[in-house]
């Protein structure tokens, strides 16, 4: 079994993928109020910003910040995919490794992280949660896509102005 060391600093930025274990499903935005309440949840009892986040049907990105201080984003990721798993009903068919795991095989066990390394790097990860669902063919502008944190911050600019 392979040991993956995962660097932790506190209070890092932070640019995630994390996907269905089932690629090509639709859970994600099927279920997309789940996962909202999933991840409002986990943020409320263990904070952090949350930078960019878009939902694909089978996979998200997201960039997010730790508070200062804090290293623990995979306990998070840990948290939201159990909550995000235990509303659902049961997928049917599991692995011997899910049974004996006790999981439910909905998600792929790791994720892939990121640590933004300065300013080019944050804007380029970024531009890839906004432009990803255009990249996968699923909408022609980012602002099409529902699920994507471009109309929170869309909506946060017009109240500046």
């Amino acid at each position: 079994m392979s040991s993956y060391i995962r660097p932790r600093i506190p209070g890092a930025c932070i640019f995630f993928t994390v996907a269905l274990a089932q690629r090509g499903d639709t859970l994600l935005v099927d279920e997309v109020d789940s996962l909202r309440l999933a991840v409002a949840r986990t943020k409320a009892e263990r904070p952090f910003f949350i930078n960019a986040w878009v939902t694909l049907p089978d996979h998200l990105h997201a960039v997010w910040t730790l508070p200062d201080g804090d290293a623990d984003y995979a306990t998070r990721w840990k948290v939201i995919k159990a909550r995000f798993s235990c509303g659902l009903p049961d997928i049917g068919l599991k692995r011997a490794s899910h049974l004996k795991r006790r999981e439910r095989g909905i998600w792929q066990r790791r994720f892939w992280e990121h640590h933004i390394r300065g300013p080019q790097d944050y804007a380029g990860c970024m531009e890839h949660c906004i432009t990803s669902p255009v990249r996968q063919g699923l909408v022609n502008t980012a602002e099409a896509w529902p699920y994507s944190s471009i109309h929170r911050d869309k909506r946060a600019i017009r109240k500046a102005a």
